[in-house]
């Protein structure tokens, strides 16, 4: 059972390393194809200023598209399209 359980964090370490290989395979091989490897989505960008007591002020910069990859983890500095998608609005603190 010790034995078990000292394998076990390797196995799954193991597993996450080729599904990460995987992931990056496919990508390249989307690239290389040119088969939409790459996309894009609309996002809404706005700065949180904060004021005095406490307060905050928004101001609103509009919509840009970002680029994003088709893939499960991010690669070549894109983020994914899935957790893109899931966090269109981007708040910069200042």
């Amino acid at each position: 059972m010790k034995r078990a359980l000292k394998i076990a964090p390797l196995l799954l370490f193991g597993l996450l390393c080729l599904v990460y290989l995987a992931d990056y395979a496919v990508l390249k091989y989307r690239v290389a194809e040119n088969r939409g490897a790459l996309g894009t989505v609309t996002v809404y960008s706005y700065y949180a200023i904060q004021k005095k007591g406490n307060k905050v002020e928004y101001v609103f910069n509009g919509t840009q598209n970002e680029t994003c990859v088709h893939t499960l983890f991010p690669h070549m500095g894109y983020a994914p399209c899935w957790y893109v998608e899931r966090h269109r609005e981007q708040r910069t603190d200042i």
